[in-house]
């Protein structure tokens, strides 16, 4: 469907451009865009590459384990259905330590591993359980101590102070996070 509307977009303004005598704006307008769009993502992979080591480091120096058992507390309450120690759990935590460094690119494969582990021990294969809903609001609140491609894309867009963002960051990731939260629990009481 979005490509539909990509085309469609792209069609209207084909027509605009060529019924005002404009397609060579449109042209230059084109160019532009897609010099930036390259400019932007080798901005980002120098940044992504860097966090994306970090969190493998991380993880293979048993940081993501420690994670793991800091968040086990909340995460059981929230994730009953899987145990503390489970792969499923492990998984989710790495997620969510990406997450919290916002590394939305590198969290993403995390949390297809999580989901995949958390499907494994599902009883029913066709539709998620309650924790498997539960990681997906989580997941997509995504609360973030420390925003690097947010801080990456304003700083590839001219900002002297990439991270002067950060309080309304965090203001606005556990605000969406706590009416995530409530929203789920609420919907699983109704559904129960």
């Amino acid at each position: 469907m979005l490509g539909y509307i990509w085309a469609g977009m792209m069609a209207v303004s084909f027509l605009c451009a060529w019924m005002t005598g404009r397609m060579e704006t449109l042209s230059q307008s084109v160019l532009d865009g897609a010099d930036k769009a390259v400019q932007l993502v080798i901005a980002m992979a120098g940044v992504m590459c860097l966090w994306t080591g970090v969190m493998k480091i991380a993880d293979k120096a048993g940081l993501t384990t420690v994670v793991s058992k800091m968040m086990a507390p909340v995460l059981s309450r929230l994730m009953p259905d899987y145990d503390r120690d489970s792969p499923a759990m492990r998984a989710v935590s790495a997620n969510l330590t990406a997450n919290l460094l916002g590394l939305g690119n590198a969290a993403t494969p995390l949390g297809l591993a999580a989901m995949r582990e958390m499907q494994k021990t599902n009883r029913l294969k066709a539709a998620p359980n309650n924790s498997m809903v539960m990681f997906v609001v989580l997941n997509t609140a995504s609360l973030q101590i420390i925003p690097t491609t947010i801080a990456a894309l304003r700083q590839a867009a001219g900002s002297v102070q990439p991270y002067a963002v950060l309080p309304y960051i965090w203001m606005t990731s556990v605000l969406t996070l706590a009416a995530g939260i409530l929203l789920a629990k609420l919907m699983m009481r109704v559904g129960a």
